[in-house]
């Protein structure tokens, strides 16, 4: 079957039948609008991204099922960054012609394996045909207590900058697939990432983070973020970045710096934040309950400049700053 048999509302039918009913939502799919039960004293946050074919990703080195997995998780990932617990999403599709049925349904199905990982529910959205590339818009709806929202304005001097995971491994990953590379961890992290939004509740629940955001244009550009938006500066130390065996082991091929592509690459989603020294082990010991990896890499100066150190203790030039869509 094609999707011009089914039509618009025979696909979006299609979608519904897979979205498991949920008692919050109280007008679903099928009507001009959805209604959903707000949870009492919470705020809603709410963000949006899109997925352009040919600028965020190429057909031609990703599968239907992780593309939709991913589209999801980069919303998540925004509500991660707050602190924030999903609820909801909507998602918008700009299908061109040459997209068979079987590519959509995959599509969809990664989404839906994302959602039901972590109880987010899809309750409406949009689709219309393309005359270009697929496009792709997820909305995210999150909830919070207000004094536990994490914004990125928060950082002050003296505090230490966490980063979770590791960095880089998706930029790699994404010059991997480029010389005809398929598998490897490098890769998955490009094409699957994981949202880390344990470790994003977890640290605005106990209240350790002063600042925070995820790490999708790459690490210097969103921690540039929390130093505009904080009116201050930060000292980082080279040595401190946490870059997998993978990443050394593989960036050799592309490159003789080991750190630009690290710090400038980005779609890592990992979390970039601030914490009080005082604070620290708490922070390990939070990072730690939710299995997730986390580092300090530098600390919050009153200068309103970052200054990169590398191992010999001369100051590091980066080659790239990170993804600018406009530049």
């Amino acid at each position: 079957m094609k999707l011009h048999d089914l039509g618009e509302f025979g696909f979006i039918d299609r979608i519904a039948a897979a979205i498991a009913e949920k008692t919050t939502v109280k007008i679903g799919i099928g009507d001009d609008a959805a209604a959903v039960e707000p949870t009492p004293g919470h705020l809603t946050l709410m963000t949006s991204d899109m997925l352009i074919e040919g600028v965020h990703f190429d057909l031609n080195l990703s599968d239907p099922l992780t593309l939709g997995r991913k589209s999801l998780a980069v919303n998540l990932s925004d509500l991660a960054a707050m602190g924030a617990k999903p609820r909801y999403y909507l998602l918008s599709l700009a299908i061109p012609q040459r997209l068979d049925l079987e590519f959509l349904d995959k599509f969809v199905s990664g989404m839906m394996q994302r959602a039901d990982q972590f109880g987010v529910t899809l309750i409406g959205g949009d689709t219309c045909s393309s005359k270009g590339g697929l496009a792709i818009s997820v909305t995210a709806i999150g909830e919070q207590l207000p004094q536990l929202v994490v914004q990125r304005s928060g950082a002050r001097p003296g505090d230490l900058i966490f980063v979770t995971g590791t960095i880089g491994d998706s930029a790699l990953g994404l010059e991997l697939l480029r010389h005809g590379e398929k598998i490897g961890p490098l890769i998955s992290r490009h094409l699957d990432p994981e949202p880390r939004l344990s470790a994003g509740i977890a640290l605005a629940e106990a209240g350790l983070a002063t600042a925070m955001i995820d790490i999708s244009d790459g690490l210097l550009a969103d921690l540039g973020h929390i130093l505009e938006k904080s009116a201050v500066g930060a000292r980082m130390d080279l040595t401190g970045l946490p870059i997998s065996d993978q990443y050394r082991k593989e960036i050799t091929r592309f490159s003789e710096d080991c750190f630009s592509l690290a710090l400038g690459g980005g779609e890592d989603y990992e979390l970039v934040f601030t914490a009080p020294v005082l604070l620290k082990d708490r922070v390990f010991s939070c990072m730690e309950a939710c299995g997730v990896n986390v580092s300090i890499i530098g600390e919050i100066t009153a200068e309103n400049r970052l200054a990169i150190t590398a191992a010999d203790g001369s100051l590091y030039q980066p080659r790239r700053q990170g993804y600018n869509h406009f530049a």
